[in-house]
């Protein structure tokens, strides 16, 4: 049969709009592929490649943490450091958590199962190995003038928090978990939970409003468009 689809523009039109939506503008990114860590996509790196990266956040002067131990990737680190003192925020913002090994997550998912139930922790918890919090480039944020509950700490819209938000992309943070997206991350809104992903993909991100399921698919098939090869660092 002879293609009629000249016939129909409009629909091609649409077609054509909705193959370009799924695909992401070539603007160049200079960062590794962030790597999507799930319910459905667990940690893959080997926990001792993960901790030799490691570095305390205690080791940056000034920056306030919950607990001493709090470890978080180095250039993570670095990048955290830097967005805290853009935003005059060391005094007033904390650390509550970071870097957590299987055996630390699954003693915070059985303490949340028995203290809050599994309604709560199926909603601000993640299961054991399926934490960003593995990755080493997580990092949960509270404000020092709020509850710095160790689940869920205070972070509001306004003030030094407020300005933490509004630059995060710029150092390469973007917050993982909001509540517009909780069909696609299974997560519950976290204020207070972000994540490493490199300037670069952090700018995408929040200029196309996407949550990092979407951001990793979308490049993936951008990526395969242009027939390179797609691997999540």
């Amino acid at each position: 049969m002879e293609n009629q689809t000249g016939y129909f523009p409009q629909l091609n039109a649409k077609r054509a709009e909705a193959h370009q939506a799924d695909r992401l503008p070539n603007k160049p990114v200079v960062d590794p592929v962030p790597v999507l860590v799930n319910r459905d996509h667990p940690v893959s790196e080997n926990a001792a490649d993960t901790e030799s990266r490691l570095a305390f956040v205690g080791s940056c002067p000034g920056i306030r943490v919950l607990d001493d131990r709090i470890r978080l990737d180095t250039l993570c680190l670095e990048r955290l450091n830097a967005l805290l003192e853009a935003v005059n925020g060391k005094n007033d913002i904390v650390i509550v958590s970071g870097y957590r090994d299987l055996a630390e997550q699954t003693e915070i998912y059985s303490s949340s199962l028995r203290d809050n139930g599994s309604e709560y922790t199926a909603k601000f918890v993640a299961l054991p190995g399926c934490s960003e919090h593995h990755t080493g480039l997580a990092v949960d944020v509270g404000s020092a003038a709020g509850g710095l509950n160790f689940i869920a700490p205070d972070f509001p819209d306004e003030g030094v928090c407020g300005a933490f938000k509004a630059r995060a992309a710029e150092f390469g943070f973007v917050q993982r978990y909001k509540a517009h997206k909780e069909h696609l991350t299974g997560i519950s809104c976290e204020p207070w939970h972000f994540r490493y992903v490199g300037a670069s993909h952090a700018a995408l991100m929040e200029e196309h409003d996407l949550c990092l399921e979407e951001y990793t698919e979308r490049l993936r098939h951008t990526e395969e468009q242009n027939g390179a090869d797609f691997h999540g660092k």
